[in-house]
């Protein structure tokens, strides 16, 4: 009888188990997707904050109507001007850039494994400074006697991104050719940082100083230049990435236990990382040839939502997007009203808004989130 009972009390315990652990996941799932969300809700907020802060100052209730009068009708006023043409391109390009940078720094982390990799320590950003910097200092118009600055801009924007994609492929040469640990593909990375940085300096040296003036400026970060006809291209990057690697998220998680645990479920682990570092590389290439090579986003922005939700990429990739979009919309903010009239450029202010949250967090946090 008693056997019996055991008996009984197995499948009845296993069942009660399993309920649990599903309870368990659900709670968490749901906690994630509300993370997102909330995040989401304060891009909305800060965006229309960002809106009302300027020399002209205007209510966040202007600023809505202005939007909704703007996109049906023409601009027919100064305050409409303010918002619709001089302070929206510049907050839209902040969030676009904060969510790909971001978007980036997630993946490169997750593939390779290493919570240093991120598009600046890749070498990524400094090569589209480079990049700009040919651009900028030998480039095709002089005013005045000032220095040298481009007349077309697009002649910088392609610079830079040609030039951004060229560390790229020097990691994945290393990929392709060899079976490097993460922490040499992160070596690499840094080394092309360095290398591409001299090269900066050097050319900058013989150069006009007004030149070198602009091009340290871009080299930094800056929104300075936003305007609408950069809108388009850069979403047109972001759209077609970052589906992309939302496909490849089930595969990074499956990576996250070893290759070659991943090979035997069916993955391919060589092909994916290719893949994943290729899409990574033109999302960041197409990022920063717009606004400047802007470090810190994609390393504390991963960091600091896998230290909230975990690692599961599903979930991990769209939440350190929004809160990219946050903190560079909140950067850029300080940025143009902390020393008003004069902008500080917007890479200093990333990190130091970002570095005493992120030492924060990693202190407060008492197990081990990576």
């Amino acid at each position: 009888m008693t056997a019996s009972r055991e008996t009984i009390s197995k499948p009845e315990k296993t069942k009660t188990e399993r309920a649990q652990v599903t309870a368990y996941y659900n709670k968490s799932i749901k906690k994630k997707i509300f993370f997102i969300f909330f995040l989401f809700i304060l891009v909305i907020i800060f965006a229309g904050i960002a809106a009302t802060i300027g020399a002209y100052q205007i209510t966040f209730t202007e600023v809505y109507s202005i939007l909704f009068h703007c996109l049906f009708h023409n601009v027919e006023s100064y305050e409409q001007y303010a918002v619709w043409d001089l302070r929206l391109p510049r907050i839209l390009l902040a969030i676009l850039a904060g969510a790909g940078l971001a978007v980036a720094g997630t993946m490169m982390q997750g593939i390779l494994k290493n919570p240093l990799a991120e598009p600046y320590t890749m070498g990524i950003a400094s090569g589209a400074a480079f990049g700009a910097a040919l651009a900028i200092i030998f480039g095709t118009s002089i005013f005045g006697s000032g220095g040298v600055v481009v007349d077309d801009r697009y002649l910088l924007i392609g610079n830079a991104f040609i030039f951004a994609l060229i560390p790229a492929f020097v990691v994945l040469a290393f990929v392709l050719y060899r079976k490097p640990t993460p922490g040499v593909l992160v070596l690499a990375g840094i080394s092309m940082l360095y290398i591409f940085s001299a090269l900066t300096m050097l050319i900058e040296v013989p150069a006009n100083p007004d030149a070198v003036k602009v091009a340290q400026f871009w080299a930094i970060g800056s929104l300075e230049r936003a305007s609408w006809q950069d809108i388009f291209p850069i979403s047109l990057v972001l759209a077609c990435c970052i589906p992309l690697l939302m496909w490849k998220t089930w595969d990074v998680n499956i990576l996250n236990s070893g290759d070659e645990t991943a090979e035997s479920i069916g993955v391919n682990v060589k092909r994916t990382k290719i893949f994943i570092m290729m899409i990574s590389a033109v999302l960041t290439a197409g990022v920063v040839c717009f606004v400047g090579a802007i470090g810190f986003v994609g390393l504390v922005a991963p960091h600091i939502c896998r230290m909230i939700i975990g690692a599961d990429n599903r979930f991990l990739l769209p939440a350190s997007a929004m809160f990219g979009a946050v903190l560079l919309l909140i950067a850029d903010t300080v940025a143009r009203t902390i020393m008003a009239p004069l902008v500080i450029p917007i890479g200093i202010v990333t990190a130091i808004i970002g570095t005493p949250l992120f030492l924060f967090l990693v202190l407060k946090k008492k197990k081990e989130y990576w």
